[in-house]
C-alpha cells in the first residue's frame, strides 16, 4: 500500500522541469535585463545557463541525493565534504544574502505600492518629515521591517494566505507580457518597437553606459546569474523523481534551456512594444521601477496598437501598472514573512547550539525570536546607511540591486567550492552521479566558480571605474561584514571547546 502511494507520488519529467520552472524563474529580471542591456542581454543568459546553470543545479542534484536524510540542509553538505568552518563560512554567507535582499525589498517594496495606488512611480516625489525620495523610502523600510518581524514573531501566518495570491498574479503577469506583445505585434503590423539593426543589436546595449565597455558588459553577468537563482533548491529533489539516474539531469537540461529561452523570449517580446530610447532612457526610470514602467508601456501600446485616443492608451497604461503594483506588493510581502525567520531558524538549527552566543539560538514556539529582532537592527541599520548616503534615487536603487546582486551569488562560489571535496570522499554513499570522474568534477567546478567570481569581480570594479565609488563600497561591503562576523562566531565557538575531550570539527 505505502509502496503505491509512494510512485504515484514521484515525479516525471514533465512535473520535475515545472518545479524547477517555478522555483528559478522571475518575471523582474525581464523588464530590467532590457532595461539595461536591450536585446543584448540575451547572449548573456545563453552563455550563463551554459556555463553557471546547468552544472551548478547537476552538482547540488549530486549533494541532495547524498544527503537527502540530513537536517542541516547545505550545512550538512559542506560540513560533511570539507570541514564545519568552511560549512559555517558559506551557510553564513548564504543567510546574508537574504539580510541585503530584506534591505533592498524593504526600500523598494513602496514602488509597487506607489503603482498600485497611483498607476505610477510617484516615490521620488515622497516626502517625509521634509527628507527626499531615498531618505523617505528608507524610514519606510525601517517601519516595514520593524511590522514585519513583530508580527512574525508571534507566529501569526494568516496574513501569507493572503499575499500567496500575488504569487499567482505574478505568474499571470508573464502571460500578458507574451499576449499583450504579440497583440501589439499583429496591431503595429510586425513594426517593432524596439528595432533589430542586424547582429549589433544583440551584441552592443543601446544603453550609453555599456557602449564599448567590456568590464560593464561582463559585470551583467552577475544579472544573469542571479536570474537563475534558487536553483540550490533542486537538490531536495533528486528522491522525489522517478527514475532520478535518467530522468533528473534530462530534467535540468530542459529546464535550463525552458528558462534561458523563457528569459531571452521575454526581453525580445518587451522590445516589441518598448523603444529603449523613449521609454526606458528617460528621467525617474531606475532599477527599481523599471518593471512598471514596461508594464504600464505595455497598457499605453497596447492601447495606440488598437487606435485608441491618447487618454485612454494612459488609462490603460495605469490600470496595468496599478495590477502589476498590486501583484507585486502582495508577493513581495509574502516572502518577506517567510524569509524574516525562514533562512534565520535553517542556520540555527542546521549549525552546533554553541555557535550562537547568549539566548541568540534560542527558539520560542519554533520561531527564533532573539535572533530575528538582532537581525531586524541590522537590517534596519544597512537601510538608513544606504538611503542617508545620497540622495539621487537612481544610484540609491543601483546600490540596493548591486549589493542584492554580489551577495546572493557569493554562496553559490562555496557550494560549488565543496563539490571536488565531496566526490572525492568514498564514504559518501552518492546514490546519484552525474558527473562520473573526478576530472569532470573538478573541470565543472572551475568552471563554475570562474563564472560567478568574475562576474562578481567586474561587478564590483565597474561602478568605481565608472566614478560610482560608492556602489563599490556597498558591494564589497555587505559581504565582508557579514564574513568578518561568521568568522569571528566561529573562533569564539572553537577557543570555548577547544578544551573538551571532543572533536569540534564533529560537534553537530
Amino acid at each position: 500500500m505505502s509502496s503505491n502511494t509512494n510512485s504515484t507520488k514521484k515525479l516525471t519529467l514533465i512535473s520535475l522541469v515545472l518545479m524547477i520552472f517555478t522555483s528559478v524563474y522571475g518575471f523582474n529580471n525581464i523588464p530590467r535585463s532590457f532595461y539595461k542591456m536591450g536585446y543584448a542581454a540575451i547572449p548573456w543568459y545563453i552563455l550563463s545557463g551554459i556555463a553557471f546553470f546547468i552544472p551548478f543545479a547537476l552538482m547540488m542534484a549530486e549533494f541532495g541525493a547524498a544527503f537527502k536524510d540530513e537536517k542541516g540542509g547545505i550545512y550538512s553538505w559542506m560540513e560533511k565534504s570539507i570541514g564545519p568552518k568552511f560549512a559555517f563560512m558559506g551557510t553564513f554567507m548564504w543567510y546574508a544574502s537574504y539580510v541585503i535582499w530584506m534591505v533592498n525589498v524593504a526600500s523598494g517594496l513602496w514602488v509597487p505600492v506607489s503603482n498600485a495606488i497611483f498607476g505610477q512611480d510617484t516615490t521620488k516625489n515622497w516626502h517625509l518629515l521634509g527628507l527626499s525620495g531615498p531618505k523617505t523610502l528608507g524610514i519606510l523600510g525601517i517601519l516595514w521591517i520593524i511590522f514585519v518581524t513583530y508580527v512574525s514573531s508571534k507566529g501569526l501566518d494568516k496574513i501569507k494566505k493572503v499575499t500567496s495570491l500575488g504569487g499567482t498574479a505574478v505568474a499571470a503577469l508573464n502571460i500578458i507580457v507574451w499576449i499583450g506583445a504579440i497583440a501589439v505585434l499583429i496591431g503595429n503590423h510586425g513594426q517593432l518597437a524596439q528595432p533589430i539593426e542586424g547582429l549589433k543589436s544583440f551584441t552592443q546595449s543601446p544603453n550609453p553606459k555599456f557602449v564599448g565597455n567590456t568590464i560593464v558588459s561582463l559585470a551583467f553577468v552577475v544579472y544573469a546569474i542571479f536570474a537563475y537563482g534558487g536553483i540550490e533548491v533542486v537538490g531536495g529533489l533528486v528522491d522525489q523523481t522517478e527514475n532520478a539516474e535518467k530522468t533528473f539531469p534530462k530534467g535540468v537540461i530542459i529546464s535550463a534551456a525552458v528558462i534561458t529561452i523563457g528569459y531571452s523570449a521575454g526581453i525580445f517580446l518587451v522590445g516589441i512594444f518598448t523603444n529603449w530610447s523613449s521609454v526606458m532612457n528617460t528621467e525617474g526610470v531606475h532599477l527599481g521601477n523599471a518593471s512598471y514602467v514596461v508594464m504600464a508601456n505595455l497598457g499605453y501600446a497596447l492601447g495606440t496598437a488598437f487606435g485608441a485616443s491618447q487618454a485612454t492608451a494612459t488609462m490603460m497604461a495605469h490600470g496595468v501598472a496599478r495590477f502589476v503594483g498590486l501583484s507585486m506588493f502582495l508577493a513581495l510581502s509574502g516572502a518577506f514573512f517567510t524569509l524574516m525567520f525562514s533562512p534565520l531558524k535553517q542556520l540555527i538549527e542546521g549549525t552546533p547550539a554553541k555557535l550562537w552566543p547568549g539566548k541568540m539560538g534560542e527558539l520560542k514556539n519554533g520561531m527564533p525570536i532573539n535572533a530575528m529582532w538582532i537581525q531586524a537592527i541590522i537590517v534596519c541599520a544597512m537601510i538608513f546607511l544606504v538611503a542617508f548616503g545620497g540622495d539621487s534615487m537612481s544610484k540609491f536603487f543601483d546600490i540596493l540591486v548591486a549589493m542584492t546582486n554580489v551577495a546572493m551569488t557569493l554562496p553559490y562560489m562555496f557550494l560549488a567550492g565543496a563539490f571536488p571535496a565531496f566526490k572525492r570522499k568514498s564514504e559518501i554513499k552518492k546514490p546519484f552521479e552525474v558527473f562520473k570522474t573526478q576530472g569532470s568534477a573538478n573541470l565543472w567546478t572551475l568552471v563554475v566558480i570562474l563564472t560567478v567570481g568574475f562576474a562578481n569581480i567586474f561587478s564590483i570594479i565597474e561602478p568605481a571605474i565608472n566614478g560610482n565609488i560608492e556602489i563599490t563600497i556597498w558591494s564589497i561591503a555587505g559581504p565582508v561584514f557579514f564574513s568578518l562576523v561568521a568568522w569571528l562566531m566561529y573562533s569564539s565557538y572553537q577557543k570555548k571547546n577547544i578544551g573538551q575531550n571532543k572533536d569540534i570539527d564533529s560537534a553537530i
